[in-house]
């Protein structure tokens, strides 16, 4: 399949729902400055004519499962691309999961002796 690297391109594919240029609204998820939460950055609707001030961004990071209820929010009550919703949520978890610290496989399992 074809990829894509355009900005609010929630899945990164070549095609005309996830394109974040065609439509009048877009939904964008990206991780934060300080690698803690996540940034949504979405297109307003009140600055049509002024493309430099159009793009609006929030900041989630009151921990994954809080900012994830919050992004559901967002979409669900503003009405605001419900159909991305579950790419949005997708993207989202998956920003969260890359900025968790690392965990050491080894601690709990005795060494293995080979003889």
């Amino acid at each position: 399949e074809p990829f894509s690297k355009e900005p609010n391109n929630l899945t990164n594919l070549n095609s005309f729902r996830y394109n974040g240029f065609v439509h009048k609204k877009t939904l964008g998820i990206v991780p934060a400055k300080d690698n803690k939460g996540f940034n949504v950055v979405y297109k307003r609707q009140s600055k049509y004519r002024n493309p430099a001030k159009r793009q609006c961004t929030v900041t989630m990071k009151s921990g994954p499962r809080r900012a994830l209820g919050k992004l559901k929010k967002v979409i669900n009550k503003n009405k605001y691309r419900r159909d991305l919703k579950q790419a949005a949520l997708k993207r989202a978890s998956a920003v969260l999961r890359s900025q968790k610290p690392v965990k050491d496989g080894k601690k709990g399992k005795p060494a293995k002796k080979t003889e």
